[in-house]
């Protein structure tokens, strides 16, 4: 069993979304990026643990816990012209692009905000933690998925608790910067 960590914006389909589907089970489709691609096509398999990321959220934080209940396998959208996805040079002969299928396993209890597990001396060279990393799909080391385990069950430690106060959340500074400049707030692309 390997483990992973799969990054999706919460405006498009979240893991409470996932916990709305039919026996809590999706694909895990759109995803355009060539080594996240070989990642779902030939390394993910059935029973892989994933974390669920948050990304372009306030925070940006894991969430929970997935299992992969399907191996990958050619991703539909990318030849629907109708879909968010659609890829042209994908055709049902040339699909390109894969998916898998997974199952919520649990939703923590309180989120993992990327700063807080920068903090965490133990995830040293986790890939999610690397500056610049950006992979929608992404490798976790089983020592890494058992730290952020361990993190999920404990409360938020003080530093992570504390704001300044009238503090306003980003999300709410960037719209406003947005509305003065007249430039619409960029909205989240559809589902990965």
């Amino acid at each position: 069993m390997n483990c992973w960590l799969l990054k999706n914006e919460p405006e498009c389909f979240s893991i409470q979304d996932l916990a709305r589907t039919p026996n809590q089970t999706t694909c895990w489709d759109g995803v355009r990026n060539y080594q996240a691609r070989n990642f779902l096509r030939d390394s993910i398999k059935h029973g892989d643990r994933v974390f669920y990321y948050h990304s372009n959220a306030e925070p940006s934080a894991i969430v929970g816990t997935a299992v992969v209940v399907r191996d990958g396998y050619p991703d539909h959208t990318a030849w629907d012209p109708k879909n968010d996805h659609f890829d042209p040079a994908a055709s049902p002969e040339n699909p390109t692009w894969q998916m898998v299928d997974i199952q919520l396993e649990q939703i923590f209890a309180r989120p993992l905000p990327l700063d807080e597990l920068r903090e965490i001396k133990e995830l040293a060279g986790m890939e999610l933690l690397r500056r610049g990393s950006r992979l929608s799909v992404q490798p976790v080391s089983a020592a890494h998925f058992a730290v952020i385990l361990r993190l999920a069950q404990q409360p938020a430690p003080a530093s992570a608790k504390q704001t300044k106060a009238g503090q306003k959340p980003a999300k709410q500074i960037v719209a406003k910067k947005a509305a003065a400049k007249k430039v619409p707030v960029k909205k989240a692309a559809k589902k990965k």
